[in-house]
């Protein structure tokens, strides 16, 4: 276990070449800024802290209803936008790092991809309504709410991108096909095709679709 561990100076630096390398071999292609949100959010939580919170059952991930329950009653409007991304920031880290996990679950990570791009969705006509004035636009936040487009349109993608990231040294079997079938058809994933083609499988059914926007 020890031989594999491989010492990181920088943690920030190491999140933004993995991810770069990912994204290429994924061959997606996000805006500059995206990326560096992408990337603050993997230094953010790489702490535990920030990512779970404390219940009476010990420390826990939120569920994804909940945050989306209190970003909905929130009082303001700076409340309900922090709570939407938080949603969004949430369902992205767990769906690329921890998509294995979710076999044989109840909630599996079709449910995470459709709550965050929705929220991400809702943020950015938020953020930059149609129409609006430059000015009144840059205000509200513009770079921020193009990132949070891109993150919405290109969610499955990115996750497919994080998936790698996390399972970096990991080689896949024929014992993984029956997971990576089930991940294809539930969120049209195409690195799950590309391992399915490389195990010998031939995918046919219709994969997932893409999520939507909150009203």
């Amino acid at each position: 276990m020890s031989s594999r561990i491989q010492p990181v100076a920088n943690l920030k630096e190491y999140f933004k070449d993995a991810l770069h390398g990912a994204l290429a071999n994924q061959r997606l292609a996000v805006e500059d800024q995206t990326e560096h949100y992408v990337v603050n959010l993997l230094t953010l939580f790489a702490r535990s802290e920030a990512l779970f919170e404390h219940t009476a059952e010990g420390l826990r991930v939120k569920p994804l209803v909940v945050m989306l329950s209190e970003a909905l009653e929130a009082h303001s409007r700076t409340e309900r936008d922090r709570g939407l991304q938080r949603l969004g920031d949430v369902s992205l880290f767990v769906a690329g790092f921890f998509a294995r996990g979710f076999a044989r679950k109840l909630i599996d990570i079709d449910y995470h991809i459709a709550m965050g791009g929705c929220a991400y969705g809702t943020l950015a006509r938020r953020l930059v309504p149609p129409g609006a004035p430059q000015a009144a636009a840059a205000r509200r936040g513009r770079v921020l709410g193009q990132v949070f487009a891109e993150l919405a349109e290109k969610f499955q993608p990115m996750v497919d991108a994080l998936n790698e990231l996390s399972e970096a040294g990991y080689a896949h079997s024929h014992k993984d096909i029956l997971r990576l079938y089930e991940l294809w058809v539930k969120t049209g994933s195409r690195r799950s095709y590309a391992l399915l083609k490389r195990l010998g499988v031939e995918p046919t059914a219709h994969p997932g679709t893409a999520p939507g926007v909150l009203h």
